[in-house]
């Protein structure tokens, strides 16, 4: 089944196509992975599709049969699309579980500072966002620093709980913006194998934008290709490695 389907997504700045004429679908379930050189439009499609952006006319992007152009972000996050950024955007003076409990607001009734409030009114949603939070920093293997401010984590458990923020949102699509950036290869094989379990054991797809090749070829079940805003390519990894036309993007050759 296809949860997300993009057609003639076009995004200009200034006259210069950020993202060109792009096509191409993402099945329910899978792990598809967006590269491309520095500059080819990737960060730019993530935020055309989680509504940062608003594309050129006649562009049109269908998640899980509804249109997103013209949808609010946060319309967009309650439909069930999470993302992370490239560079951490944590509350770096909240503990790692307030995070996640914050990451919550869109599916509470009491809205995102219920999230925090102990008042009588929302207590027993509070206590379900709370061992909701838990668990969640427990599938991330983050739980042991609950009471741990953001900011003093280490790097890589950083990234792990802006995964399990975005989690707290229960979306059907996680979009993931450079997840290994900074990490050490320790630290990136245990995001490949959290990338993996996640997909598998909460039937989340995944879209993840990666410059290290040693995570896509490890766990996409298909590559997007990216060049100046257009698609060049798309395959399984055997494929993408093999495709000329990828060979030359990532060398630098001139285009004709």
């Amino acid at each position: 089944m296809d949860l997300l389907h993009t057609q003639n997504l076009t995004m200009e700045f200034g006259g210069l196509k950020a993202l060109n004429q792009l096509n191409f679908t993402v099945e329910q379930g899978r792990i598809f992975s967006l590269i491309g050189p520095n500059g080819a439009g990737k960060t730019t499609f993530f935020n055309v599709v989680t509504g940062f952006y608003s594309p050129s006319t006649g562009s049109s992007i269908q998640f899980d049969g509804q249109e997103l152009i013209g949808v609010k972000p946060e319309q967009i996050t309650e439909l069930g699309i999470a993302r992370t950024f490239q560079n951490i955007r944590l509350f770096a003076s909240m503990t790692a579980l307030e995070n996640v409990m914050v990451g919550q607001h869109c599916r509470m009734n009491a809205g995102i500072w219920g999230a925090l409030s102990l008042n009588r009114n929302t207590l027993d949603e509070e206590r379900h966002v709370h061992q909701r939070a838990y668990a969640l920093l427990k599938q991330v293997n983050l739980h042991k620093y609950e009471d741990t401010l953001a900011k003093n984590l280490p790097y890589g458990e950083q990234r792990r709980l802006e995964i399990a923020r975005a989690l707290g949102t229960e979306p059907k699509m996680l979009l993931l913006d450079e997840p290994s950036a900074g990490m050490n290869p320790h630290e990136t094989l245990d995001l490949i194998k959290l990338i993996d379990r996640l997909n598998k054991e909460l039937n989340i797809t995944i879209l993840l934008i990666e410059h290290d090749m040693r995570v896509v070829m490890n766990i996409s079940d298909k590559i997007i290709v990216l060049d100046y805003g257009e698609k060049i390519a798309e395959g399984t990894p055997e494929e993408v490695q093999r495709n000329e036309k990828v060979i030359e993007a990532y060398l630098g050759k001139k285009r004709n």
